[in-house]
């Protein structure tokens, strides 16, 4: 790669921040240019490396995203709805490749990105790992290949940390089984149960959130019908596979036309 793009990290003092100015900084593909935090934080105006108790790395932790952008070609976000949205419109006026890894996004705050995919590259993904979005389509198939005899569960877990139940993994393994059956997910997921809640209904998409200690992330889809079962599961014990695919995402958005796009499309798959 003649030039190596710079990359700034949202979050910058998160789990998944981290993770990801480690990952950029150690990578020969990928220049950390600039880390952003929100503003009155106790990060701001520190060196990135030393607020994290390491060595230095040169780049002073802002609250100013418009001026991080300006220097970057690409940001990684994972941090929360209401900031993604204000990052994509700052980082499609800075014509950076915008990389979502944030999730709880509801239907209306996604459609909301559709202004800043006008202008710049986003790449969205409810997870960001190889493994996870090879089961994505897994889940499809197997959806596809199994009639409504066949119940479908989506169970997920993760640390106590964790602030959105389901997980964007298990609404992107959901809405894989859906699309496998031909039906919108709005129409058939059933994301609560508690109490007297009667038979379980034919053909619905079922989801339930384990939260505790510190797990990574599992997920498994279960198809369950009379006399037999299959379980296709994913088990991540180390969240940089999230910051590799993040970063993978970065690069390979570099010289795309503006649009929305998400790991399938990273991934070739």
């Amino acid at each position: 790669m003649t030039h190596i793009p710079g990359i700034v990290i949202t979050g910058a003092s998160g789990r998944m921040g981290q993770m990801l100015i480690k990952t950029v900084s150690e990578s020969d593909q990928a220049r950390l240019v600039g880390v952003v935090e929100r503003k009155g934080h106790d990060w701001i105006g520190q060196d990135v490396g030393q607020a994290m108790g390491g060595q230095a790395l040169g780049v002073t932790v802002t609250d100013d995203p418009l001026e991080a952008f300006a220097q970057a070609q690409a940001v990684i976000d994972f941090t929360a709805p209401e900031a993604t949205l204000e990052f994509a419109a700052l980082a499609a006026q800075a014509r950076c490749v915008h990389v979502i890894g944030t999730t709880g996004m509801s239907d209306n705050q996604i459609t909301a990105l559709e202004p800043a995919a006008r202008h710049a590259v986003i790449v969205r993904a409810g997870n960001m790992s190889l493994g996870v979005n090879l089961l994505v389509q897994l889940t499809k198939k197997v959806a596809a290949a199994l009639d409504e005899d066949f119940d479908i569960e989506v169970i997920e877990g993760h640390h106590h940390h964790k602030i959105d139940a389901p997980s964007g993994t298990a609404l992107m393994l959901g809405e894989a089984a859906a699309e496998g059956r031909g039906v919108r997910l709005a129409d058939v997921a059933d994301r609560g149960r508690d109490g007297i809640t009667g038979a379980r209904k034919r053909g619905d998409i079922g989801f339930h959130a384990i939260r505790g200690g510190d797990i990574v992330g599992e997920h498994d889809v279960l198809f369950a019908a009379p006399g037999e079962r299959i379980v296709l599961r994913h088990l991540a014990t180390d969240r940089a596979i999230f910051a590799r695919g993040a970063l993978k995402a970065a690069l390979w958005g570099q010289g795309k036309a503006p649009g929305q796009y998400d790991m399938v499309d990273v991934l070739g798959l």
